[in-house]
């Protein structure tokens, strides 16, 4: 069992950054690939970021390459979306995801974060 929490959401112009955080429980973190997803208002969710278990590899979505950056600490049980020149069409909730490999699809993704909340203004 995994159990996720979000932070570092919030309210930010256009053009200026947010650093989410994702702290989990458990001594098995290292095993588990993670994964930031977003839902705006009446969309469905989608794939922003992934982080293999060991770091090494990351994956992101189009709309977010070049501006966004995933990490994680593995002695921290914690990884980091560092988001850079934030636009308006970035507004949504975003979740933090673990699963037993790095993939784009939600169903992979078996213990969820409760979300946090990122809104761009123009």
């Amino acid at each position: 069992q995994v159990q996720l929490v979000e932070s570092g959401g919030g309210l930010v112009q256009a053009g200026g950054s947010l650093t989410l955080s994702c702290a989990a429980s458990g001594r098995t973190f290292i095993q588990y690939a993670m994964g930031w997803f977003r839902q705006a208002p009446g969309k469905e969710r989608e794939f922003v970021a992934a982080i293999s278990g060991s770091g090494g590899n990351t994956y992101y979505a189009d709309s977010v390459k070049g501006r966004f950056t995933l990490s994680r600490d593995n002695a921290k049980n914690t990884v980091y979306l560092q988001m850079n020149s934030l636009k308006p069409e970035d507004t949504a909730v975003y979740y933090c995801a673990a699963a037993p490999r790095v993939a784009p699809m939600n169903s992979v993704y078996a213990y969820w974060g409760q979300g946090t909340q990122v809104t761009v203004s123009s």
